[in-house]
């Protein structure tokens, strides 16, 4: 099978993950980076890119499409994120190459977070063949803006990018517990951190926009520095006893990717009680969850006094997922088969 892949292409991205995991289950992938047609992700120019939709980069995009995609039949065209593709480009993508075109997306477009982000998104969603959305109450909504085939799917760990180290792991990598992440606006990722401090659990962070936070001083003994990735990512999961993983209410998120990284690299997961974690896990023998502060900081610090039990959990998560084929590969094969494209 080809597959025509756009999305991004940077080492250290998911989208790129994802496109090798096509790979390695049998697929032939070529991969166009659309974001190669804007300017640098921090300048100006992106931000104002960013909310306005994008709607002003569509004719710079399809003309780059027109130009990169080679004169060679495929299979398949898979557009991860699709964030920068308005309609237009995608009904190009379907009448250039003849074959279906299918959206898989992490984020939430439909949930009005990230304002007019998504906006050309929106408007290309009955033009897919089939849109991939990670939350239940995305599938009503996109089928309300006219999408032909909508499959609902959890998000995954990567069998290779996340596989735990061999080496030792570096001591300023490990920790009690731990929060790898970003402090986002209005989310009180900031304030719930700073109440789990103030309970007497030891945690360190890493991670963009902490020093914004209105408790950066009080949080400023625990940072341990700026986002992680590659081996420094997987080390900081790994040398961790405890790893938090913290929902984006905006995002309308229930479970996340690290709901699935943190037991497949090896440690504990401590995350909020939702009713997909409760599906995903059996709460206190394959991951620990929480409703509040509180409860999470009592049971991290009564876990910190059994080193045994953190072992069996993180052990048990672990087997959950990998028994659930939680994986890329996995993730990957599924779609495909719901979508007719199977390998």
């Amino acid at each position: 099978m080809k597959v025509l892949y756009i999305g991004q292409s940077s080492i250290s991205s998911t989208s790129f993950h994802r496109a090798k995991a096509l790979e390695r289950i049998g697929a032939q992938v070529e991969i166009l980076n659309p974001y190669v047609v804007t300017d640098n992700l921090f300048s100006i120019s992106f931000k104002v890119h960013y909310r306005t939709g994008y709607r002003f980069l569509q004719k710079r995009i399809k003309n780059w499409l027109a130009q990169n995609i080679k004169n060679q039949e495929y299979d398949l065209v898979w557009v991860n994120s699709g964030e920068l593709l308005g309609a237009e480009c995608i009904s190009f993508l379907r009448s250039k190459t003849n074959k279906p075109v299918i959206l898989y997306n992490n984020d939430d477009p439909t949930g009005g977070r990230d304002g007019r982000r998504f906006d050309s998104l929106l408007k290309a969603i009955p033009i897919y063949d089939a849109c991939i959305v990670m939350r239940e109450f995305n599938i009503k909504e996109y089928y309300n803006l006219g999408a032909k085939k909508v499959i609902r799917t959890f998000m995954s760990f990567d069998e290779v990018e996340h596989q735990p180290l061999k080496s030792k792991i570096p001591d300023k990598f490990k920790s009690e517990v731990c929060f790898i992440g970003t402090n986002i606006p209005n989310e009180k990722r900031d304030l719930f951190i700073y109440e789990l401090t103030k309970r007497g659990v030891p945690i360190s962070i890493w991670g963009s926009r902490w020093e914004r936070s209105t408790y950066w001083k009080e949080l400023r003994p625990f940072f341990k520095g700026p986002s992680l990735k590659g081996d420094d990512y997987i080390a900081a999961i790994q040398g961790a006893k405890i790893c938090l993983g913290l929902l984006s209410k905006g995002n309308r998120d229930l479970h996340t990717t690290r709901t699935f990284e943190i037991p497949y690299i090896g440690s504990l997961l401590c995350a909020e009680r939702t009713q997909e974690h409760l599906a995903l896990f059996k709460e206190n023998e394959e991951a620990i969850f929480w409703e509040d502060v509180d409860e999470c900081a009592v049971k991290c610090l009564k876990l910190l006094n059994d080193s045994d039990t953190i072992k069996t959990i993180a052990e048990n998560g672990r087997n959950r997922i990998l028994n659930d084929g939680r994986g890329n590969e996995d993730v990957l094969k599924k779609i495909l088969k719901e979508t007719n494209n199977e390998i």
